[in-house]
């Protein structure tokens, strides 16, 4: 499994909460495809993580979800896509694009007190969780939302994390 994760800094602060950023969140994002069943299909793995604000994130969130509000995480999965692409890798063609995750810092900052967590542990939580939404898991229904729980869990602890649901 070959994952490529394109970090894009949007907030300086990430640099000094999330040390070091970049490997960071590439560990927690492989871990999250790692741990999942379409991981064993051998091509090149695409995705990006924005690490931005909540103004950023607020923006994003009224845009495309109707909800002017900043939130943790949002997931911008590449579903239009999937399709052709995962046609082009069964031609052999050896890439994939998952899609987009973006974290707000203020937001995950503020959780992350309110939790009695890390921003750290909290960080490294919502990017398998948003890794996980671009890999099709979703929690919308209460035995979805066992599923992809389960999975965070067991991609937390393989981090050397606790449950966060505890």
């Amino acid at each position: 499994m070959d994952l490529d994760v394109s970090v894009q800094l949007r907030c300086p602060r990430w640099k000094t909460l999330l040390k070091p950023y970049c490997k960071t969140v590439r560990m927690a994002c492989a871990e999250a495809l790692a741990s999942s069943k379409i991981a064993s299909i051998a091509c090149q793995w695409e995705m990006a993580v924005v690490l931005a604000d909540d103004a950023f994130i607020r923006e994003l969130n009224k845009t495309y979800r109707g909800f002017d509000k900043p939130t943790n995480v949002l997931s911008f999965p590449s579903i239009e896509r999937m399709e052709s692409q995962a046609k082009r890798v069964s031609k052999g063609v050896n890439s994939f694009e998952l899609g987009d995750v973006v974290l707000a810092l203020e937001t995950v900052e503020r959780e992350a007190e309110a939790q009695h967590k890390t921003f750290r542990n909290h960080a490294l939580h919502l990017l398998v969780h948003g890794t996980l939404h671009l890999l099709g898991y979703d929690h919308e229904e209460d035995k979805d939302a066992k599923k992809m729980e389960k999975l965070e869990v067991e991609v937390l602890e393989k981090l050397g994390l606790c449950n966060p649901y505890l």
